[in-house]
């Protein structure tokens, strides 16, 4: 089997266990690494189109949106952990609850 082949698969199911961890938790944190675990997923899926013809050799462009990707993943991540921890303060909870504002008082 072409190695292709082998990295999309997994590239797909690291994104659609991604998907379902970010659907199907309400903690805060877990979905951000459910975000984070998609990403993965997607960043494999590039790596993995950058070499489909070995005899031309690798392009330089999926390796390069790649790198990019991972330094705004990882400021992202930063960012998005500070909004939840900004959120645990206000709300006393890291859960997303539509029933709760952020004008609450802690419990």
């Amino acid at each position: 089997m072409h190695s292709f082949y082998i990295y999309a698969v997994t590239a797909m199911l690291l994104f659609c266990l991604g998907l379902l961890g970010l659907v199907s938790h309400k903690n805060l944190v877990r979905k951000i690494v459910a975000l984070n675990v998609m990403a993965g997923g997607v960043f494999l899926f590039f790596i993995s189109i950058a070499n489909l013809d070995p005899s031309a050799g690798v392009d330089p462009v999926p390796q390069a949106m790649v790198l990019t990707g991972i330094v705004v993943a990882i400021r992202l991540t930063a960012f998005a952990l500070c909004l939840a921890r900004r959120i645990h303060e206000k709300t006393g909870h890291a859960e997303l609850d539509t029933s709760c504002s952020i004008e609450d008082e802690p419990e």
